[in-house]
């Protein structure tokens, strides 16, 4: 289980909305056949397996992540891949989250003779697709929350500058997370002042899926001329505003390719939970909120955070009116400080990463 696990992960940030999902026959203690969901639309996992296998799969017992489907979806059910292979035997990392279907693939393989052992690294298969999970049984999006800091919690001097906080090899890193994820979002006045690309854009060579590139732009005051109009054709560019946002504005937006979602605002900005609603109604399964400082504060503030990577540089700003983490609530007691879970720390070589989930559980 441990090799398809790390089979299933080669599939990262091209699966979506489908899980990552690794499987591998074995046959005498040897694999004799090992395969993985290498995107969204093409064979599973187990079939890709299967057929490395060939005519040995017959006896043999076959390891995969996740339980096999049976249902009709792009591409035909697993589980009569399975049974036509002749395994006799097969082991579950995880079942199927999706509650119209959980459980469904494992007993149809038991009704029909094979053996089939359930949770097997339970734990490690469901911390591998979170997004998939908790897209399968509330609608939403995953939530990644990411943000580079000086050591006193700036993310950028009081006129918005914040090129560059940390040091290249955390943006590295960073454009890397882009890859895995489906949409990318920030607030107006962080698209406004940075009139960044949000784009991925891995070191090297390394072959990369787009994410849709999300602003909380409630009147529509993002420039025509911007860098990510001026780019919509390399990435889609969506801009959620107010529904009292000017129609002339979206339609010059529309115009240049850009897509206007209207969504309920608050005195306070975008309704978030309407928000989520409707990306995860759009296919959008993990979302990376990059900021500002207000935009990541209402996430946390909200409970709709799931998971954050934290960047520290080895400076310090000194500056109150610097632009914090997060911000907008008023909190008065240490005690009703949000508590994170499951922390780990990384070196990107003076710069230091911190990670970790906004909930003690896995969904």
């Amino acid at each position: 289980m441990k090799r398809a696990l790390r089979l299933a992960a080669r599939g990262r940030g091209w699966t979506s909305p489908n899980p990552m999902v690794g499987a591998v026959v074995v046959r005498e203690g040897k694999i004799i056949g090992e395969g993985f969901h290498r995107r969204v639309g093409t064979a599973h996992a187990e079939v890709n397996a299967l057929k490395g296998a060939g005519a040995l799969a017959k006896g043999a017992d076959l390891y995969v992540t996740l339980e096999p489907c049976n249902h009709h979806g792009r591409t035909p059910p697993c589980t009569r891949a399975v049974l036509e292979s002749g395994i006799a035997k097969v082991f579950v990392g995880m079942n199927d989250p999706n509650p119209h279907v959980a459980g469904g693939g494992n007993e149809f393989l038991r009704s029909h003779g094979v053996e089939v052992v359930e949770g097997v690294l339970e734990t490690e298969c469901r911390r591998l697709n979170q997004p998939f999970i908790k897209h399968s049984t509330t609608g939403r999006p995953y939530v990644i929350l990411k943000a580079a800091s000086t050591l006193d919690g700036r993310i950028a001097a009081r006129t918005g500058d914040s090129r560059w906080v940390t040091n290249e090899h955390s943006r590295r890193f960073v454009h890397r997370l882009r890859c895995d994820v489906d949409a990318i979002l920030v607030g107006s006045r962080t698209a406004l002042v940075d009139d960044p690309q949000l784009t991925a854009r891995p070191p090297g060579k390394v072959s990369c899926r787009q994410p849709v590139r999300i602003v909380l732009d409630s009147q529509l005051v993002l420039p025509l001329g911007s860098v990510l109009v001026r780019t919509v054709g390399e990435a889609p560019v969506w801009l959620a505003c107010s529904e009292k946002a000017p129609s002339d504005r979206e339609a010059a937006l529309e115009r240049a390719g850009v897509s206007v979602v209207r969504l309920p605002w608050t005195d306070r900005g975008v309704h978030l939970g309407s928000l989520l609603e409707e990306l995860g109604r759009r296919g959008i399964t993990s979302l990376l909120v990059e900021g500002g400082g207000g935009t990541l504060g209402g996430f946390i503030e909200a409970g709709l955070a799931d998971a954050f990577f934290f960047f520290y540089a080895p400076k310090i700003l000194g500056d109150e009116a610097g632009v914090p983490l997060a911000a907008g609530r008023t909190v008065y007691e240490m005690k009703a400080a949000e508590k994170v879970y499951d922390v780990r720390v990384r070196r990107f070589r003076e710069d230091i990463m911190i990670s970790g989930r906004f909930r003690e559980d896995l969904y």
